[in-house]
């Protein structure tokens, strides 16, 4: 299983201009709306935020992990942005996040395909230069190339 079994090339956004992690989600479930992904954007968005209530999906290495469970999305989803200017998330490092993975999954699918997701992103997320590689990726097709080296 592969991070981009999950998602297409039009699901990458590279320059994600956004002011508050409201505001970036918004714009991320935009793209799963737009992938015909998702059936309604304001429940999927009040999954997410109750997730975020729990806590910052923001973990640290300017990487944020929103994600959420809801019978809104139609099949396990990631959008990954990149976001060169840092945005304030209440990440666990106190740094702005620069890459976003936003991660939808059925609430049917919701404990098998949610972990993973999660558990594929990890492992890769510890290493510096996969993180420093999607930073510098200036292409969709880098980007996707990397997230294609994610997998179980």
């Amino acid at each position: 299983m592969k991070l981009t079994d999950y998602m297409t090339k039009d699901m990458i956004i590279l320059d994600l201009k956004a002011s508050s992690p409201h505001l970036a989600l918004h714009q991320l479930i935009d793209v799963m709306e737009s992938e015909g992904r998702i059936t309604n954007k304001s429940d999927y968005y009040k999954a997410l935020v109750n997730r975020e209530a729990q806590s910052s999906t923001a973990i640290g290495f300017e990487v944020a992990i929103p994600h959420g469970k809801t019978d809104a999305v139609i099949l396990p989803s990631v959008v990954f942005a990149k976001a060169p200017e840092g945005i304030e998330w209440e990440s666990l490092d106190g740094d702005p996040v620069k890459l976003v993975f936003m991660i939808g999954v059925p609430e049917a699918a919701a404990g098998n395909e949610h972990l993973r997701i999660l558990a594929l992103l990890s492992r890769r997320l510890i290493d510096d230069s996969f993180r420093d590689g999607l930073k510098e990726a200036v292409t969709v097709d880098e980007i996707y190339a990397q997230l294609s080296t994610v997998e179980a």
